[in-house]
């Protein structure tokens, strides 16, 4: 055929293509959006831990595999695919509204449901979640089959492209402009929308297609698969299994080089999702000049294993000072912190990810050219997606389940690339071409050079958080990495928590004296005689060590989702040997899901959670769960949530402050330190009484715990009072709570520089005296002196913040006066920066 000729029948097929691209495109968008939603509330049901959300998002590829293979049967024997494809896209509209609303009203029930029966509640809930995607699964098939006569490695790696183009954007849209706009419930209708206007389209195309000749029933079976086409599908499912075996682990990879907040996450999946259409983009692009697609495949599969792991051989400082680069640039042109952010994900997630996903996502058509022929186009693509979709579920739980917690990062990535150069070389092998088997071999050896080069702990020595520092501990679990870093010297020693990377807590005296002050505030404070304790977060294990401390408490509870936190606990001082305590009962679990399955009640809940903008973790600061929190409470049980002030905007804290009153009738705010505060509430009034305060702060251990933090006092502990419930209604003002459906603060802008100048002020502003019932005039003047030794440092150290070292040095000698008696003020006054 004429070269010419040939031009024109790959421009007439494009031509047929394009509006099945679009419809992909916007069905692509609609199924990331919904899968987003429901991730996000699964969380809500079963909880955080890595497994039950592997288990649950298992469910919908399970459902996207069975849908694949069915619907792709159907679509060979429709008349008219077209309108089976608008059928479908109208199901999945409803079944996913559907499923979105019974989500959102499932964790209570399915908790009772799971002490009554675990695998009965469990298999119910992966039913409902896989039932849409059986119907999703079936769009690429079915649009495939309605594209007619084009080639199928052509139209099936354009398609596959546009599908892929749709869920990238499905994958930004819940965190930078849906969920922050809308909410849960509404982003969902949003999405059904997206469904309906692709099955409108659909619709529109079959109304003005021609008519489709009749087709006489056939007699004969249908033609079975060769054994060739099967051997495609099932090396294309180890090749699925190994690729989200790679984003199981990338997601450990790049988070020490990101963030934890949701927008770092979209943007790793946006880029993860944009290799896979430009790869298979670039093969239909290209398909005419790609002569065997076995040889194409090994070689891509093989490929992406090396590419994989040289990767992480190549991590460096490096990588940190592009990143830096390309917020700078962004930020210069943009004018956008949070731009300037998502700049500095995209780096890393495109060295790490980009590359190896474009060469997996050329696979996709390649395999297509093998295994679909052109009279069963619907089942054929159907199966290689219901095969890879398979595999992608076994290569998750595999990974996450087995090779992670007993590999590492480093070395389960390792298995995972020699896996893909052994795919590369059993489908190589059909090709008989010696060339093309000797550098399947040769990817081969490499990689096994190359893993066995590497040591366990290479991501812990490139950890950001460790390079100014003493690595003392490293962990890889489930869960995720759990690092302990040393710094300082002598005195001013002290040690940092990272998870995942980034910084959570530490031992050093500012976070000392606010953790402590977490558990024994409250406790002091108190209106009645508290007896139980639930600390929900264990860090450092400060907080939960403190409780040891109060005389009376009989019960102490912590819940902590990484079993590495635990074990790295005994690393930290002043935590009162909690890591080896046999009074604290340590459960391994969500702290929400630990209120959600237990009946026990408590006289103090206190929680120490990472900052509110990570992601997942606004499930502990929302008004949804403070009204359960409320439910395990005692008869004058209290509340008491951390507050940090550097981590948000001014109006998310007005946004936080109001999801906590909106449920507590009673509340008062507590200063604990320069850089945190302390929100304390309860269901029954709270009365201070100066007499039982003084009494408790009597007790020897009690009272030494709260010396060696700077409150020596009751005048010293009181004088951190802010405000009750009404200057907190003021501060909120009409600002909306956080809720479970309107998680703003997970999606909120980037923080601004210094943003501890606006917030402090603004909350210090609302302080009053104490209402201290009881109390001689000698207390009052002890608070009132108290208080002003705090104004002067936290107005000093503002000073400080705002770039005003003069008025800071103006009070450096009274400050160092008062520190001589006050540990956490001799911490600040001995120079060290300790955020």
């Amino acid at each position: 055929m004429p070269v010419h000729a040939t031009a024109g029948a790959r421009a007439r097929a494009g031509g047929r293509l394009w509006a099945p691209a679009v419809l992909l495109v916007v069905s692509g968008m609609a199924a990331l959006i919904f899968q987003i939603l429901w991730i996000k509330q699964l969380s809500l049901i079963v909880g955080v831990e890595v497994h039950a959300i592997a288990l649950a998002v298992s469910a919908f590829f399970f459902g996207l595999a069975v849908g694949s293979a069915w619907l792709g049967r159907v679509a060979d024997r429709s008349a008219n695919p077209l309108r089976l494809y608008a059928g479908i896209e109208l199901g999945v509209a409803l079944l996913a509204l559907g499923v979105t609303w019974a989500l959102s009203h499932g964790a209570a029930q399915f908790a009772r449901a799971e002490q009554a029966w675990s695998w009965g509640a469990w298999l119910t809930l992966l039913a409902v979640v896989a039932i849409p995607p059986m119907l999703m699964g079936g769009t690429l098939p079915v649009l495939l089959r309605a594209c007619g006569a084009a080639q199928v490695g052509r139209a099936g790696g354009i398609l596959y492209a546009a599908n892929t183009a749709g869920a990238i954007a499905g994958a930004l849209l819940p965190a930078f402009v849906l969920i922050p706009a809308y909410g849960v419930g509404r982003t969902a209708c949003a999405a059904a929308v997206l469904n309906l206007a692709a099955a409108a389209g659909a619709w529109a195309l079959q109304r003005r297609a021609p008519a489709p000749a009749p087709r006489a029933p056939s007699t004969a079976p249908a033609r079975a698969l060769s054994g060739e086409a099967w051997l495609a599908i099932g090396l294309y499912s180890a090749a699925g299994a190994i690729a989200m075996g790679y984003e199981v682990l990338w997601s450990q990879m790049v988070v020490p080089f990101m963030s934890t907040r949701a927008f770092a996450f979209s943007v790793v999946l946006a880029v993860y999702l944009a290799g896979l259409a430009l790869g298979a983009a670039l093969y239909a692009r290209w398909e005419h000049r790609l002569r065997d697609p076995w040889r194409v495949f090994a070689l891509l599969i093989a490929g992406a294993g090396l590419v994989a792991l040289l990767e992480v051989v190549l991590l460096g400082p490096w990588l940190i000072d592009a990143q830096s680069m390309a917020e700078a640039a962004v930020r210069q042109w943009s004018d956008s912190g949070l731009a300037g952010m998502s700049a500095r994900f995209a780096v890393v997630a495109s060295w790490v990810v980009l590359l190896p996903t474009l060469l997996l996502g050329a696979a996709f058509p390649a395999v297509l050219r093998i295994a679909v022929p052109a009279d069963r186009r619907g089942q054929g693509a159907g199966l290689v997606l219901a095969g890879n979709t398979l595999g992608g579920i076994a290569g998750t739980l595999l990974v996450a389940f087995v090779l992670l917690p007993r590999l590492g990062t480093v070395h389960a990535l390792a298995v995972l690339a020699a896996a893909a150069c052994a795919v590369g070389i059993a489908a190589v092998w059909r090709t008989g071409e010696p060339m093309t088997r000797a550098v399947a071999v040769a990817l081969f050896g490499a990689v096994l050079i190359l893993g066995w080069a590497l040591p366990a702990d290479h991501l812990a020595r490139r950890l950001p958080g460790a390079k100014d520092g003493k690595l003392v501990f490293y962990d890889e679990s489930r869960g995720g990495t759990v690092a302990v870093v040393e710094r300082g010297e002598g005195e001013q020693r002290f040690r940092r928590l990272y998870i995942q990377g980034v910084s959570n807590s530490g031992d050093a005296m500012p976070s000392l004296r606010y953790m402590r002050l977490q558990a024994l505030l409250p406790l002091v404070v108190h209106a009645g005689e508290p007896r139980s304790a639930l600390v929900i977060g264990y860090g450092t294990g400060i907080t939960a060590g403190a409780l040891s401390r109060y005389p009376g408490l009989e019960r102490r509870v912590v819940a902590e989702l990484l079993p590495g936190v635990l074990r790295a606990g005994a690393l930290f001082k002043g935590s009162y040997d909690a890591a080896v305590d046999p009074g604290l009962d340590r459960r391994l679990r969500d702290g929400r899901r630990e209120l959600l399955t237990s009946q026990e009640r408590y006289d103090l809940i206190t929680l120490e959670p990472p900052p509110p903008s990570a992601a997942g973790v606004v499930n502990l600061y929302s008004q949804d769960f403070y009204e359960l929190a409320a439910t395990r409470l005692n008869p004058q049980g209290v509340v008491a949530q951390w507050l940090p002030l550097p981590t948000q905007n001014l109006d998310d804290t007005r946004a936080l402050v109001a999801s906590f009153i909106a449920v507590f009738p009673h509340a008062t705010l507590w200063t604990t330190e320069l850089h945190e505060m302390l929100l304390v509430g309860s269901l029954q009034p709270m009365p201070l009484d100066a007499a039982r305060i003084a009494g408790r702060m009597a007790d020897p251990r009690l009272r030494q715990a709260l010396a060696d933090v700077g409150v020596g006092s009751p005048a010293a502990l009181l004088a951190t009072w802010v405000t009750d419930r009404e200057g907190l209604a003021r501060f909120a003002g009409q600002t909306p709570p956080v809720t479970d459906d309107r998680p703003a603060i997970e999606y909120a802008a980037w923080v601004r520089p210094r943003e501890i100048v606006h917030t402090l002020p603004a909350l210090l502003a609302l302080r009053g005296e104490p209402p201290l019932g009881g109390g001689a005039p000698a207390l009052f003047s002890e608070i009132k002196q108290e208080r002003a030794v705090l104004d002067l440092f936290y107005r000093s150290a503002l000073a400080a913040y705002r770039g005003d070292r003069q008025e800071w040095g103006r009070h450096a000698d009274a400050l160092a006066h008062r520190a001589r008696d006050n540990p956490y003020l001799r911490w600040f006054m001995a120079g060290t920066d300790t955020r």
